[in-house]
């Protein structure tokens, strides 16, 4: 683990905070933003991050190729409720894991990351595609209840489609009406 990379790692996930943050704020959950991601700074996740950063993508892939399975992301899904994967439980009927309807203020922080991460990653190439791209490009192995996913999707394409301005207004009322 060098200094550099450790540097880099603390400057790309605080600068995500931000982005997060001031996201969150535009979707009018601005504490929920200001607790976003807190997790990646604990020793199990920064250590991993360190180690495995490239700058490009998240060192959790890197950590999951050369171990199997990420520790850091086992952590960080199990302490941050924006991400569906944290929504599963147990269905008596089942027998299975099976995914849980995200109640709206999650599906709205989830938003927010997955815009600031696209232009985190992307730079100064992001577009108001990029999330909607990422999202699509793995949806047909995506376990994450159909509503939710549905609702993620349709933010998205406005995103896409109307700009940054309408979707956010969509957040809004999604987040204050607190039902989908």
């Amino acid at each position: 683990m060098s200094i550099k990379s450790a540097f880099n790692h603390f400057k790309t996930i605080t600068r995500h905070r931000h982005a997060v943050i001031a996201h969150c704020k535009k979707a009018g959950i601005l504490w929920q933003g200001l607790f976003h991601d807190l997790s990646k700074y604990a020793p199990v996740e920064f250590s991993a991050g360190i180690k495995y950063y490239t700058g490009t993508r998240s060192p959790n892939d890197g950590e999951r190729k050369d171990k199997g399975y990420s520790a850091a992301w086992m952590h960080h899904k199990g302490r941050n409720k924006h991400h569906f994967e944290y929504w599963t439980d147990y269905n008596p009927q089942t027998r299975v894991m099976s995914p849980v309807k995200m109640p709206a203020r999650y599906v709205a922080e989830m938003f927010c990351d997955r815009v600031a991460a696209s232009k985190i990653y992307q730079g100064k190439n992001y577009t108001n595609r990029h999330p909607l791209e990422y999202f699509l490009g793995g949806k047909a192995v995506r376990i994450i209840h159909p509503e939710t996913s549905d609702l993620l999707e349709d933010l998205l394409v406005t995103l896409a489609n109307e700009g940054e301005e309408e979707a956010f207004k969509k957040v809004r009322q999604m987040v204050e009406q607190d039902n989908y």
